[in-house]
């Protein structure tokens, strides 16, 4: 083959961005296109501040953890819907037994960690061994742990620890008079090692290769089972954890905390360019995702005149933009 017969690259076909990268791409424009536009209209107080950005994070950092392990649940192919009833019982797991028991909070978090690890774990187990449907057995689990949390207490219970006191008030100063909450950080911290995880392990890249094609993936001599077992026990461990971040939060437990919270992780997911049908997404798309959500909150709130009711509405909007949008994009072999 001479030269002049190879395939030449084209520079004005290699700046087009690949199909699965679009979802993400038009994310982070709608994420420009709304700060923009809020930080121009509301001016007087200021939006453009960084203790309105940074509030960002930490006013939906439980939101964001529970998304994170939602996320590569997605990504695999599945879904999990018991992330926000894991949220309020960890969170009245944790007051009853710090306050009423006298447990020491590391204790009282530790159990609760290990607890949404383990119903995780159940998830993925009786959805691969019995080819059970995930939406019904995570929402089994969905039931249970809301039952569990009102079993505990209606009530809901005020953290007085010394330790949980310090951690709601302590926080990283930063430039601009503002400074990064508990919270924020431990949102942050999970959003890098999740990146790493799925960009650089190989649990990442079987998790992705399953969600693209589960035939081909057992065809390959992935670990399939072992996989979605591990990923439904990480979606558990992360809904606890920010179970956990909710008490910081707020000081207190309440097993309604996370209610339909999980409806708002899938649609943050969603949002952040990752594909329902599975294979094709990233924790950093579902952080994206997640900054719209706040940005949409925090633009209403400084309207002042609007309901908060506006926020849905506008991201319902959005989730079905990008449904639609998702569907365009898939590849044939997905859709058939």
């Amino acid at each position: 083959m001479t030269l002049a017969t190879v395939p030449q690259p084209s520079l004005g076909r290699s700046l087009i961005p690949s199909r699965q990268k679009l979802p993400l791409l038009a994310t982070c424009m709608v994420l420009l296109v709304l700060y923009v536009t809020a930080c121009l209209r509301y001016r007087q107080p200021a939006f453009f501040n960084l203790q309105v950005a940074i509030n960002l994070l930490g006013d939906n950092a439980f939101l964001g953890i529970a998304a994170i392990g939602l996320t590569f649940v997605i990504i695999l192919g599945g879904i999990d819907l018991s992330v926000g009833a894991v949220i309020g019982c960890s969170s009245m797991f944790i007051a009853k037994m710090v306050e009423e028991h006298a447990w020491h909070p590391a204790a009282a978090i530790a159990v609760a960690l290990l607890s949404g690890t383990c119903l995780g774990l159940l998830h993925g187990l009786l959805i691969h061994l019995f080819a059970l449907p995930a939406f019904l057995v995570t929402l089994g689990g969905l039931f249970f742990c809301r039952g569990l949390g009102l079993l505990i207490s209606r009530e809901s219970i005020a953290i007085s620890h010394p330790i949980y006191v310090s951690l709601s008030s302590w926080s990283i100063s930063l430039p601009f008079h503002s400074s990064l909450p508990v919270v924020a950080i431990m949102f942050v911290l999970l959003l890098v090692l999740a990146t790493i995880a799925a960009a650089y392990t190989p649990l990442g890249r079987y998790v992705y290769a399953i969600g693209g094609n589960e035939q081909s993936a057992l065809l390959m001599g992935l670990p399939v089972a072992r996989t979605k077992v591990i990923v439904y026990a990480f979606s558990g461990a992360c809904a606890a954890l920010a179970g956990v971040a909710a008490t910081i939060f707020m000081s207190s437990g309440n097993a309604l905390t996370g209610a339909g919270l999980e409806l708002d992780a899938i649609a943050a997911v969603v949002v952040g360019g990752t594909l329902l049908s599975g294979g094709v997404g990233g924790p950093i798309g579902t952080f994206i995702g997640i900054l719209i959500f706040g940005v949409i909150q925090s633009a209403i709130a400084f309207e002042g005149s609007l309901s908060s009711w506006w926020a849905r509405i506008a991201v319902g909007g959005l989730l079905l933009v990008f449904i639609l949008l998702q569907k365009l994009l898939q590849p044939r072999d997905h859709q058939t």
